[in-house]
């Protein structure tokens, strides 16, 4: 028997995707402002909003951000009126990262006072592959697709262990992976595990753990081969601005990733930032900047360039 069809909104652009992929997006019915795949949740009512300016640089965002948090106040706008008219039986957000989405916290606040109508929260929290495929099986359950939520799993994981299989045995590039250039923040959580998957050994940040700052000398230090760029929330065209900020860094032309044009600027925000379906495709993008020799270039252009100057 099919599942009766619920009222779901999706409050974390990650779990849009996976309802999506879990073959219930004609289940959504309100997302946040950053929820941008599949294209047709796109026609949804957006119902968070940033408390910041979007525009400028990584510093004068990172800046902006820290102020709001120093000030003990959200970072993002739910729309709680709205939230409430959409009358949904399933919400779901994170718990992970209140300045990356709309926080556990923020759900919680603006339903406190609803009633009239029980509705669910699913709260999404990862810091590892393990804890995306948890996620994936969490929110599968909530929506009575649990198995297509194990077809999604391991489908993922087979993704992954064939970019493994194609590595395997190569020579593998010591990689720096940046996630925000103004200050300098190493990617941790899950993209550690994604390099090693991809034949590369991670030089900074801790699989499992959240991302860190980091200081500039630490990277000169240790003169990675491969420098991957894909900034929080940044597309591809956006990542790309970021070049003359680390052009301006001491000794940026004596790094031998400069010198030896692995330097790669990628679309974080729809892939290495995002924890759902697409990090399978993370993985084999990362393939293609540390193996292109046995992973071709199929995403060059479209999810990553290379430049150093």
């Amino acid at each position: 028997m099919a599942a009766a069809a619920k009222r779901v909104v999706s409050l974390i652009a990650s779990a849009t995707e996976i309802v999506a992929a879990l073959g219930r997006q004609d289940w959504l019915v309100g997302r946040s402002h950053e929820c941008d795949f599949p294209a047709g949740v796109l026609a949804l009512p957006a119902l968070t909003a940033p408390k910041f300016k979007v525009e400028g640089t990584s510093a004068e965002i990172d800046a902006r951000v820290r102020e709001i948090v120093r000030e003990g106040l959200s970072v993002y706008r739910v729309d709680a009126d709205a939230l409430k008219e959409l009358r949904p039986d399933i919400i779901v957000t994170q718990d992970h990262c209140e300045v990356c989405a709309v926080s556990l916290g923020d759900v919680e606040a603006a339903t406190c006072t609803w009633v009239d109508r029980p509705t669910r929260i699913i709260s999404l929290k990862p810091d590892s592959m393990g804890d995306v495929y948890a996620d994936i099986r969490r929110v599968a359950a909530g929506l009575e697709a649990e198995p297509a939520g194990e077809v999604l799993v391991r489908d993922m994981e087979r993704r992954i262990a064939a970019v493994t299989a194609r590595t395997a045995g190569r020579p593998r590039p010591r990689a720096a992976f940046i996630e925000w250039v103004e200050p300098l923040m190493a990617g941790g959580n899950w993209m550690p595990e994604l390099i090693a998957a991809a034949g590369g050994d991670n030089l900074f940040g801790a699989a499992g753990k959240h991302s860190d700052w980091m200081q500039w000398s630490e990277l000169v230090t240790a003169d990675p081969d491969v420098i991957i760029v894909a900034p929080c929330g940044y597309d591809l065209k956006r990542s790309l601005e970021e070049l003359p900020l680390l052009q301006g860094k001491p000794a940026w032309t004596e790094l031998a990733a400069v010198r030896g044009g692995r330097v790669y600027f990628a679309d974080g925000n729809s892939y290495f930032n995002r924890p759902g379906p697409r990090l399978a495709d993370t993985a084999e993008i990362l393939g293609e900047l540390l193996h292109p020799e046995t992973c071709g270039r199929q995403h060059e252009g479209s999810a990553w360039m290379r430049r150093t100057a």
